[in-house]
């Protein structure tokens, strides 16, 4: 299992799939919500929406049937992190620095976007 270089919070945009034209979510970006390593898939807000249908039960009054449209998680092969420069997808790197605290050297792994070069 690879490390995934997606993590939560990050802006991405859905670079496989059906066209918006056709119904599908390509070109559409969201914050990541959650990551799931195990499976190799990602929560995306407001991507891969769902909806579910939930039988009412009786919870202390509250009424919880009904329909619900929730997000389902999409592969990590078919989201790129979106480069905060340029607005475009992009591929996750790293710049290697080294840090002098307290007389000592420590080396220091930044995310960036490769199209830019800018942190992420």
């Amino acid at each position: 299992m690879a490390k995934m270089k997606i993590k939560k919070n990050d802006l991405v945009q859905v670079i496989a799939g059906r066209t918006q034209a056709k119904g599908g979510d390509r070109g559409k970006q969201g914050r990541v919500i959650e990551v799931y390593p195990d499976t190799n898939r990602v929560l995306v807000e407001g991507v891969n929406r769902i909806t579910k249908h939930t039988k009412a039960g009786s919870e202390r009054g509250v009424n919880t049937g009904g329909i619900l449209v929730t997000e389902a998680p999409v592969h990590v092969s078919n989201v790129a992190v979106v480069d905060p420069e340029t607005k475009k997808p992009s591929r996750v790197g790293t710049r290697v620095e080294t840090v002098e605290r307290d007389g000592r050297t420590k080396t220091q792994r930044t995310r960036i976007a490769v199209r830019s070069g800018k942190d992420l």
